[in-house]
Order: structure tokens, then C-alpha cells, then sequence
């Protein structure tokens, strides 16, 4: 059982890797690249930021999917212990892998771009959001923290509902397609008013790195106190989602 754990964390961590290289990535092509014309759409703008982190969510489960069910973020794992039985010894322990390999992907995405940061933002005071989530209305907190929810509560419904053997589960191998064609259409609708990290791993664990890197603007350790949102909001909006599935949906489906 030891063994089977070791696999299953390591695939955790490099799944929740996967999702970062190609999120933070992204977001790091669009900011970092601009000429700074007014109204410049630089490298597909918006548009491309929720198509890769999609992508990358689609990749990241693809790879780990055999191996540890592909959870890849603490909200998923919370609501299959809560709602389908997922071991709750293994909840920390998932939780932990997933953080450390979002802070190992946004790690590895800034000594990629590391020129190209130094000549945009050379004090780090300003690009720490290429990695973790910020609110667009930092004095209305709870504008971003229903937003977390709502974003989370969505994709733990619907991820609930196109793996549902009672329903009509997506055939073949192409759950995780959907899964990132989930995560692209939150970005796509409800992405600006906190980052629509609906993962506390993808937050948390790039936010660490922010600091360790030296970001000055990184939410954790510069006053204003942001960092919880991501964490606490997914959380909770998972746990709505996954129940509001079972109690509105699931519970009229015939059983055979």
C-alpha cells in the first residue's frame, strides 16, 4: 500500500505540474510579451490564457488518470471523500503533492522566462499574478470569495456529472477533454473577478513560490491578505457543487 501511495502522490504532484507549466505559461507569453500599445492583444490576449489553462488541466489528467484518478486539486479530492467515498487518509497527502507540483511548475515557468522578467517587472513588484490569483475589487473580499465558489460549485457539479456511471458518462478516454473544455468555459465566464483558481493547489503553491522567489506583490506577505480566498472558497464551492449534484441530479437516476 505504501508503494501504491508513493505512485499515486508522485502522479499528483506531476499532474498538478503539468496544469502550471502550460497555465502559468501561458499567462506568462500574454504579459511578459507586450509592446505596450494601448489596447494591445498580445499572444491571444485572454482568449489563449483560458484555452491553455484548459489544456493543461485536459494533459494533466490524461497522464495521471490510471495511476491516481487524476484529481489535481484539494477541492476535487475534499468532495470524492465527502460524496463517493475516496479514502480521507489520503486527502491531506493529496493535497500537499498537488501543492508542491503547482510551486515546482510555476518554478520551472519562471527560470524559463527569467530574462523576460527581469526586463518587464525587474523588482518583481508587479507579475506576481502571471502565477497565483489577485481580486479585481481587493475592497470587496466577498465579490471574489462568491465568485470562487460559484466558479467551484460548477466544475465539481459538472465534473460529478460527466463521470457519473448512473448518467451519461463521457465514453472512452475522453473524460479528461471534457474536464479541461469545463475548466476552459469558467475561465471563459466567470474568470476576472478573482483568477478563477478554483483549485487551492494551483494557488497556494505557486503563491509560496512568489515569496520565496521574492515577489514583492504576492498576497501572502505583502498586507493584503488575499490568500485565503483561493484557498478556503474552492473549498467550500466544491463541496456545494458536488451535494447541490447528488441532491438535485443524482438522486433521481435509476440505479442499474
Amino acid at each position: 500500500m505504501r508503494t501504491g501511495l508513493l505512485a499515486e502522490l508522485v502522479a499528483e504532484f506531476v499532474g498538478t505540474m503539468i496544469i502550471l507549466l502550460f497555465g502559468a505559461g501561458v499567462v506568462s507569453m500574454v504579459v511578459l510579451f507586450g509592446t505596450g500599445t494601448p489596447n494591445e492583444v498580445v499572444n491571444g490576449g485572454y482568449t489563449n490564457i483560458t484555452l491553455a489553462w484548459g489544456l493543461g488541466v485536459t494533459l494533466g489528467v490524461y497522464v495521471t488518470g490510471k495511476i491516481s484518478g487524476g484529481h489535481l486539486n484539494p477541492a476535487v479530492t475534499l468532495a470524492l471523500a465527502v460524496f463517493r467515498g475516496f479514502s480521507w487518509a489520503k486527502v491531506i497527502p493529496y493535497s500537499i503533492a498537488q501543492s508542491l507540483g503547482a510551486m515546482a511548475g510555476a518554478a520551472i515557468v519562471f527560470f524559463n522566462y527569467r530574462l523576460a522578467f527581469l526586463q518587464f517587472d525587474p523588482n518583481l513588484e508587479k507579475t506576481a499574478g502571471i502565477f497565483t490569483t489577485f481580486p479585481a475589487f481587493p475592497q470587496a473580499l466577498s465579490a471574489g470569495f462568491f465568485d470562487q465558489v460559484l466558479g467551484t460549485a460548477l466544475l465539481l457539479f459538472l465534473i460529478f456529472a460527466v463521470t457519473d456511471e448512473r448518467n451519461q458518462p463521457v465514453s472512452g478516454n475522453l473524460t479528461p477533454v471534457i474536464v479541461g473544455l469545463i475548466v476552459v468555459a469558467i475561465g471563459m465566464s466567470f474568470g476576472k473577478l478573482h483568477g478563477y483558481a478554483i483549485n487551492p493547489a494551483r494557488d497556494i503553491g505557486p503563491r509560496i513560490f512568489t515569496v520565496l522567489a521574492g515577489f514583492r506583490n504576492n498576497g501572502l506577505t505583502d498586507n493584503t491578505g488575499v490568500w485565503w480566498i483561493p484557498i478556503v472558497a474552492p473549498l467550500a464551492g466544491g463541496l456545494v457543487g458536488a451535494g447541490c449534484y447528488d441532491l438535485l441530479i443524482r438522486r433521481w437516476l435509476p440505479r442499474e
